[in-house]
């Protein structure tokens, strides 16, 4: 812990094995699915389990984090139950049981996020503005795993990615037996939640989240596919990943200064329309490489630049004892209920229609958002 009291390595270890955890996860599995035969529908339906439990796990773990006031506690043990939920996979592979493993890891995997974001920002207290500068160290462990994983994986095949997994797993847990627990500020209560979500701006905010991450169904499905569809390598797939999150990097330790200067509603415009920029050059350029590293590159605002304003928020949003179910509602809305709908639909559309076609539904998904914004999100009158 540093002279400000403030635990900066252990926090950032904890993302940084997270996110690593998640660099095996999002470009790997839907391959490593491929790989037991399955077909895109199906894959497509597997792939959506995961982002579909945070519709209301988050939420529920948040909500007895709030309540208890140990949100460290809450993150321990999903961690816990994540990792052996997670162990299953080992013990078959038809779709069903598949089905049952993730569906139970997880529920217990996106849990421990939100509520760890609460008690970071907690410890942060006034510096929440180096919120980013925590954060990119789960975007170092998501590049990390990212690239080893792809060059493994292109010598010796796919089917160790669960191992991998596993092993990540048990780690995000360990790490987190070493974060002191920080509860928040009782005095910072401001009525019922629900008060708070029934504001418009908080509304069309929590709109705009799921449009987003609709938008990105495609892309954290397929992507990988899609790729080695084209005659690309799974090393140069993993590469690919990791150009966005290193761009993704460079936003988050840049936010601190952007925020303040450009505020909430013009860098949520902007990340919008690149966003919406991104998707039509991977649907019309996969045959050419130049252009998809252009466009992995606007990962940094597609999600960098999306998350950190979205992160100072909620925050802003959701104070008190609101706050872990402010984050956990967050999760839930964008990389829940909108992730999973975005898989659910691509997987349904992929063998049906063009990619290029499907990539121009996302772009025009993330238009929408940005018309959301521009009409109705106003951080400073909420």
């Amino acid at each position: 812990m540093n002279a400000s009291g403030i635990p900066y390595r252990r926090l950032s270890a904890f993302y940084f094995f997270y996110f690593a955890s998640l660099g095996v996860l999002m470009p790997y599995w839907s391959l490593y699915l491929k790989s037991l035969d399955f077909d895109a529908q199906a894959i497509g339906e597997l792939v959506a389990i995961v982002p579909a439990t945070k519709i209301i796990a988050p939420y529920l773990w948040g909500w007895i984090a709030d309540r208890s006031r140990h949100p460290l506690w809450v993150v321990r043990l999903t961690s816990l139950f994540a990792a052996v939920s997670f162990a299953g996979v080992f013990f078959g592979s038809d779709f069903w049981w598949l089905a049952l493993v993730l569906f139970m890891f997880s529920v217990f995997w996106n849990s421990a996020l939100p509520v760890f974001e609460a008690t970071t920002l907690n410890h942060l207290g006034d510096s929440a503005h180096s919120y980013s500068s925590v954060r990119l160290w789960g975007s170092l462990g998501f590049i990390l795993l990212v690239v080893l994983l792809g060059e493994r994986v292109e010598v010796t095949g796919i089917e160790g990615v669960p191992v991998v997994m596993l092993i990540m797993l048990t780690t995000i847990f360990a790490v987190s037996i070493f974060v002191p627990e920080r509860l928040n500020r009782v005095n910072e209560e401001q009525g019922s939640i629900m008060h708070v979500i029934r504001q418009p701006g908080v509304l069309a905010f929590l709109l705009v989240c799921f449009l987003l991450l609709l938008s990105h169904g495609p892309y954290y499905t397929f992507y990988s596919i899609y790729l080695e569809d084209q005659g690309y390598s799974r090393s140069l797939i993993g590469l690919l990943w990791a150009v966005g999150v290193m761009a993704e990097i460079v936003v988050f330790l840049l936010m601190f200064r952007l925020l303040p200067q450009f505020g909430a509603r013009r860098l949520l415009l902007l990340a919008l329309s690149l966003t919406a920029l991104r998707w039509s050059l991977i649907g019309f350029f996969v045959d050419n490489l130049a252009v998809l590293f252009v466009a992995q590159l606007f990962h940094a605002f597609s999600f960098g630049m999306f998350h950190a304003v979205s992160i100072s928020l909620v925050h802003r949003f959701f104070r008190g004892r609101h706050q872990g179910r402010g984050q956990a509602l967050y999760a839930s809305i964008s990389f829940g209920a909108g992730g999973a709908v975005g898989s659910m639909i691509s997987g349904l559309l992929w063998d049906r229609i063009d990619h290029a076609s499907l990539f121009s539904l996302a772009a025009l998904t993330a238009l929408i958002a940005a018309a959301i914004v521009w009409r109705f999100i106003y951080p400073d009158r909420v």
